[in-house]
């Protein structure tokens, strides 16, 4: 590259850009951006003000360290530490699964209808218990309890490092007093406690192993294998989750899951199998990906 001493800011950005598509990076203009902004400690609006200005002679060796790791493939929410979900702040680290946007999107129809479930008519109650199993950075849980002050959020996953995490971006998010965390496997430290849900969410691992070769390097070499994998189908999580529900004190009045591609279907049938539900609908992504599987049913009066 270019000596950045000799460029504007927007210059050293635009040579950027060209650097990382040369090296393969996919979207290298917006992740030349978010660099940007990372080091120079500015938002989006903020460096467009400073592009005319030089590019600062003493940021020019962490500039290009910055860029030569993304070119390798990591992750650049792993290099700034940080990936906005559902409009919040989460700090991230290779513990844990960068939130991704479609999850937000589950986020979204658990709120919708946990709405209709629990506030309103006759059989509203004033504190449902929701959890979140395989919180991972604590996305979902934070999310839904910053959305939902009246429920009760818990959230588990069997590393505690990834629950460090998530603790972390709760009190990050002031959300530390309407969240407990649990360390343990699936619906394990729920059935143990005898604990009654009100609705179970999780986004599991889904990712089949045969496909590990095919994903994009950012994924493969740098997230958390225990975050991506469900087993030779990608659906052993799943099959696992939905046995348990008989295992709970009662059963949830809704259960909602992210699915890979072309999982949709086998899912809803795992919880067609497990209950009697008053629907179970699938959920598109913004890019027609059938992407969530929700199950409820009307919650008992008694």
């Amino acid at each position: 590259m270019s000596d950045t001493r000799r460029l504007t800011i927007r210059e050293a950005y635009a040579e950027a850009s060209s650097f990382l598509r040369q090296r393969g990076v996919r979207e290298p203009e917006a992740n030349a951006q978010r660099l940007l902004e990372h080091l120079l400690g500015e938002d989006r609006s903020g460096l467009l003000l400073r592009w005319p200005e030089p590019f600062p002679q003493e940021r020019e060796a962490d500039w290009q360290r910055l860029l030569e790791r993304k070119a390798s493939g990591e992750p650049v929410q792993y290099m700034i530490g940080e990936q906005e979900f559902y409009g919040l702040p989460f700090a991230v680290t290779p513990a844990v699964l960068i939130p991704r946007p479609e999850t937000e999107l589950l986020v979204e129809a658990v709120v919708t209808l946990g709405r209709r479930l629990w506030e309103t008519g006759a059989r509203k109650s004033e504190s449902p218990v929701v959890c979140d199993v395989g919180t991972g950075s604590g996305a979902i849980a934070v999310s839904l309890a910053v959305q939902r002050p009246e429920w009760r959020v818990l959230a588990s996953d069997i590393s505690p490092d990834a629950l460090k995490v998530a603790e972390a971006n709760a009190a990050r998010n002031g959300m530390q007093e309407r969240i407990a965390f649990m360390e343990g496997d699936l619906l394990v430290p729920y059935i143990e406690r005898g604990i009654k849900l009100d609705a179970v969410v999780s986004n599991p691992p889904y990712i089949p192993e045969e496909d590990e070769a095919g994903l994009q390097p950012e994924v493969r070499l740098y997230e958390p294998r225990t975050a991506l994998y469900g087993g030779v189908d990608g659906l052993v999580l799943y099959r696992r989750l939905t046995s348990q529900l008989a295992e709970l004190p009662a059963l949830p009045s809704l259960v909602g899951f992210e699915v890979g591609q072309g999982q949709a279907g086998e899912v809803r049938r795992l919880l067609e199998q497990a209950a009697d539900w008053d629907e179970v609908r699938v959920i598109p992504d913004l890019a027609g990906i059938e992407r969530h599987v929700i199950a409820y049913r009307k919650p008992s009066l008694a």
